[in-house]
C-alpha cells in the first residue's frame, strides 16, 4: 500500500454500534428519468400516510459517486466503477438525512458515467433496486429500512460524450498531494500494521475454526474457507506495506466526499484509498468492544474493495445483524464481513 492514494467510503462516528434494524412497510415510489446524455434524475415519492425519514448517505440522494443505480446494457451489467461505503449506526448528523411528508417527494440528479465505463455508446437500460435506512423523526440513530424499485429507465448514450465526463472525474485524484505526516501518518501506519495482524489471524482463524465461518460467513465447506482465507491473506500483505502494494493511500479528501460522518471512502477502480478528518478523530486504533469499528478494521474493511484483493461490495448494509441477515454467497462478498469477522478475533466475541 503506497501512501499517495485507495478509495470505499466509510461513514462513521465514535459511538458506532450494532445495526438492527426491522423492514419497514412504507411505499416509496422512485422514478428514473433521463435529463442529458448520461445524466439521470431520481425522484422519490412518499406515497404512505405519515412522515419518513430516509438516510441519503450512500444512495442516490447522496451527492458521492457512490452505487445509485444498476446500468446494463443487453443482458450484460456494466461495472460499478465509483466509490464505496460504510456508515456508522448512531451519532449521524441531521443533514445525513431527508424527511419526506405524505405525498412530497426529493429528487437528485446525478451522472452515470462517473460511476460506470458507457464508452462503448449505444443502447443502456437503468434501474434502481435498493433500498433507503431510515431513523425515527426525532432521532439520528438507524431503526429500519424501506426496500424499493425503481422503473426500468432505456437510453441511448453518446459514448465519446460518456468518456469524457468519466475522464473528467477519474482525472480528479491528480491534484491530490501526500500528505500522510505527523500525527496523521503515525495513526495510519499504525493501523495498517494492526490490520495486516488482525488479517493473519483472521486467516488462521478461517482455517481452523468451522464455528466461526458458520457463524459470519454460514459455511465451513472447504472452498469456502479456502476463499476467506486466501482474502485475508491478501490483506495482510497489502496491509503490510507503506511503500508498495496494489493501491495508494491519501490522508486527505480526494473526491470532496469526506462529509456527513464520513471516515474514509475508496474507489476500487482506480485502486485508491482516502481517509477523512473523521477517521482519525472518531475512532479509536483498535477496540476490544464485539463489532466495534476502529481504524484497524476500517482500513481492512476498505482493502476487501480493491480488485486485487476481493472486490467486495456493501449491499448498502453495515453491522452483525446485517451480517447475519445475508446469503452466504452474499457474505462472501461483503466488505463488512471480514471486517467484523477480523474484529471479533481481536474482541473475544
Amino acid at each position: 500500500m503506497k501512501f499517495f492514494a485507495t478509495v470505499t467510503l466509510l461513514a462513521s462516528a465514535a459511538s458506532a454500534a450494532v445495526l438492527d434494524v426491522a423492514k419497514r412497510d412504507v411505499p416509496l415510489a422512485v422514478t428514473l428519468e433521463k435529463t442529458g446524455n448520461t445524466q439521470v434524475k431520481a425522484t422519490v415519492v412518499n406515497n404512505g400516510k405519515e412522515a419518513i425519514k430516509v438516510f441519503k448517505t450512500g444512495t442516490f440522494l447522496d451527492d458521492a459517486a457512490v452505487e445509485k443505480v444498476d446500468v446494463f446494457q443487453g443482458s450484460e451489467k456494466v461495472a460499478f466503477d465509483g466509490l464505496r461505503l460504510r456508515v456508522a449506526t448512531s451519532g449521524l448528523p441531521e443533514d445525513a438525512f431527508s424527511v419526506i411528508a405524505p405525498g412530497a417527494s426529493v429528487e437528485a440528479t446525478f451522472d452515470i458515467a462517473q460511476m460506470h465505463d458507457l464508452s462503448k455508446g449505444g443502447a443502456y437500460d437503468v434501474v434502481s433496486t435498493s433500498g433507503f435506512l431510515t431513523a425515527a423523526l426525532d432521532s439520528t440513530d438507524l431503526d429500519g429500512v424501506v426496500a424499493y424499485t425503481s422503473n426500468t429507465l432505456k437510453t441511448e448514450v453518446d459514448g465519446a460524450e460518456a468518456a469524457a465526463a468519466r475522464a473528467s472525474f477519474v482525472g480528479r485524484r491528480t491534484s491530490v498531494q501526500s500528505d500522510c505526516t505527523g500525527s496523521k501518518g503515525t495513526a495510519i501506519r499504525s493501523a495498517l500494521s494492526n490490520c495486516a495482524s488482525a488479517a493473519r489471524t483472521a486467516a488462521s482463524t478461517a482455517r481452523s475454526s468451522s464455528s466461526k465461518m458458520t457463524e459470519y460467513f454460514k459455511s465451513s465447506s472447504s472452498s469456502t474457507v479456502s476463499t476467506v482465507a486466501n482474502v485475508f491473506t491478501k490483506v495482510a500483505s497489502e496491509c503490510g506495506s507503506t511503500s508498495g502494494g496494489n493501491s495508494r493511500l491519501y490522508c486527505s479528501d480526494v473526491y470532496g466526499a469526506c462529509s456527513s460522518g464520513v471516515l474514509a471512502y475508496t474507489l476500487p477502480s482506480s485502486s485508491y484509498m482516502a481517509y477523512c478528518n473523521l477517521f482519525f478523530s472518531a475512532l479509536s486504533g483498535v477496540s476490544r468492544r464485539c463489532h466495534d469499528q476502529d481504524q484497524a478494521s476500517t482500513v481492512l474493511h476498505e482493502a476487501t474493495h480493491l480488485r486485487q484483493i476481493k472486490g467486495t461490495e456493501d449491499y448498502n448494509g453495515y453491522g452483525y445483524s446485517y451480517v447475519r441477515s445475508l446469503s452466504a454467497s452474499q457474505n462472501l462478498n461483503h466488505a463488512d464481513t471480514y471486517a467484523l469477522f477480523a474484529q471479533s478475533i481481536y474482541a473475544g466475541c
